[in-house]
């Protein structure tokens, strides 16, 4: 019987070979996205990626360095791809951040496969200055400035990115791991017995999953609640100090 390849499925015929002015980074970078969503970041090797644009492995050193700096590239690109260009600051620095905030969500559900890395890495690229940039611009325009607002940068970009990438996570399980968990929340909470777990039982029928999109919703505004709190007791401490 003929190898399989590690993926599983058929056998893929080999892609005839590219001529070498043909492979840009580009091309390199659709690759990758095709591979890795195909199959997984741990199956994107510069191996898998020569025989997927049909080219020898070390045509690809030409463009990137390593897996690395293409993983970071192509994280950069998809971000650029799902809302490059739409983040524009308004009047109002609770609706840029809340706007921000959404579009980053979608991005990662749109693409799953890449959330924990996009959740963990720093890209140090357009994209990702231009979201820092974004969210800082309206902090400080909320009324934060030095290091309180950069601790308030730091604190929604890990809760918009790690309820993101929880959510993401869901969307890449296999169907029957993701409709097995969907399930507990609907059947195997609601059968708890109420003597050991009465605030379970109480509250079993409204129990809200993991890929509630309301859940994400009611972070956001509870992080901006937050910061709105914190202006409310700065400019308390101001008017107690001047008397």
């Amino acid at each position: 019987m003929a190898p399989q390849p590690s993926g599983g499925g058929s056998p893929r015929a080999p892609r005839p070979r590219l001529p070498r002015a043909t492979l840009s980074r580009q091309v390199i970078l659709d690759a990758a996205e095709r591979l890795a969503s195909r199959e997984g970041l741990g199956a994107l090797t510069f191996q898998a990626l020569g025989r997927e644009v049909g080219a020898h492995p070390t045509s690809i050193y030409r463009h990137f360095r390593d897996k690395d700096e293409l993983v970071l590239e192509l994280i950069d690109t998809l971000r650029s791809r799902s809302y490059g260009g739409k983040l524009e600051a308004t009047d109002s620095w609770r609706d840029d951040l809340r706007s921000l905030a959404r579009h980053i969500h979608e991005h990662y559900l749109r693409y799953p496969q890449f959330a924990l890395e996009m959740a963990a890495r720093t890209t140090r690229r357009p994209t990702e200055f231009v979201n820092v940039e974004v969210a800082l611009d309206a902090i400080q325009r909320a009324g934060l400035e030095g290091a309180e607002a950069t601790m308030f940068l730091r604190v929604f970009g890990n809760v918009v990115r790690s309820l993101a990438s929880m959510e993401a996570g869901l969307l890449a399980l296999d169907p029957e791991t993701r409709e097995r968990d969907a399930l507990a929340w609907e059947l195997e909470y609601r059968q708890l017995p109420a003597d050991r777990y009465p605030r379970i039982a109480a509250e079993a029928d409204r129990l809200n999953s993991i890929g509630d999109p309301r859940v994400f919703d009611a972070a956001i505004e509870l992080f901006l609640d937050a910061l709105e709190a914190r202006l409310a007791e700065k400019a308390r401490g101001a008017v107690d100090a001047g008397g």
